[in-house]
């Protein structure tokens, strides 16, 4: 059943307001990139539909549409399966999120208020206040609301859009890594912050390239420590 191996709590609940099928979606797609349903999971139908108190049709709608973005592989006569990410995949993606971060640090240090940066205060110390407490789901939460700020400062639209769709992947592979960085993102992110106060746009954009490029190195890591 899909309840097995699912945290308690993870399966979220449907709001009503809304396309039924976009609501569908988000749910799944939020559980696939929390990975409460991980890589290489089998989704069935019914199960799905029963736990999202839904008929089949939406879930159907949705597992099509998580095929075409990506996030799910439909198997001719095996049904649907979490994607699992090939290593190559994984760099590519991380490498353009480098190029894109690193441009919205720069732009953020160009353009951020003190409402802004103090914003990214708080949701620093939301992130060291969960790793201190060893909740890795919601340290994963924090870096993803703290970079969706730094792009937001940026001021660019499409910056933000593009980086958006780059961010909520990216989301899915630091979920596998968070615990093996440890604090050590955090400190990053205060570096961060203080070029951005200090409208520092070549140093802004120097520590992103590290801080995201470090992200990068520990996946590689981690993925060739299991092989």
């Amino acid at each position: 059943m899909l309840s097995e191996g699912l945290p308690q709590g993870t399966v979220p609940k449907l709001e009503r307001p809304g396309p039924l099928r976009e609501r569908v979606y988000e749910a799944l797609l939020e559980l696939i990139t929390t990975r409460a349903l991980p890589p290489g999971r089998h989704l069935v139908e019914s199960e799905l539909a029963e736990h999202l108190g839904v008929s089949r049709q939406p879930v159907r709608e949705a597992l099509q549409r998580l095929n075409t973005d990506g996030w799910v592989d439909l198997r001719p006569a095996q049904g649907a399966f979490v994607h699992e990410a090939t290593e190559e995949e994984a760099d590519q993606l991380l490498t353009v999120r480098t190029l894109l971060e690193a441009e919205a640090a720069r732009l953020a240090a160009a353009n951020a208020d003190a409402a802004g940066i103090a914003e990214l205060e708080r949701l620093c110390a939301q992130g060291e206040r969960a790793v201190a407490n060893d909740a890795v789901d919601d340290a994963v939460a924090a870096d993803a609301a703290f970079h969706a700020k730094v792009r937001e400062l940026a001021g660019n639209a499409v910056l933000a859009e593009l980086s958006a769709q780059v961010g909520r992947r990216v989301r899915w592979y630091h979920a596998s890594v968070a615990g093996q960085r440890g604090r050590k993102p955090w400190s990053e992110h205060r570096e961060l912050i203080a070029a951005i106060a200090a409208r520092d746009e070549e140093r802004a954009t120097t520590l992103m390239r590290a801080h995201t490029e470090h992200t990068r190195r520990t996946y590689h890591e981690r993925v060739r420590e299991t092989e």
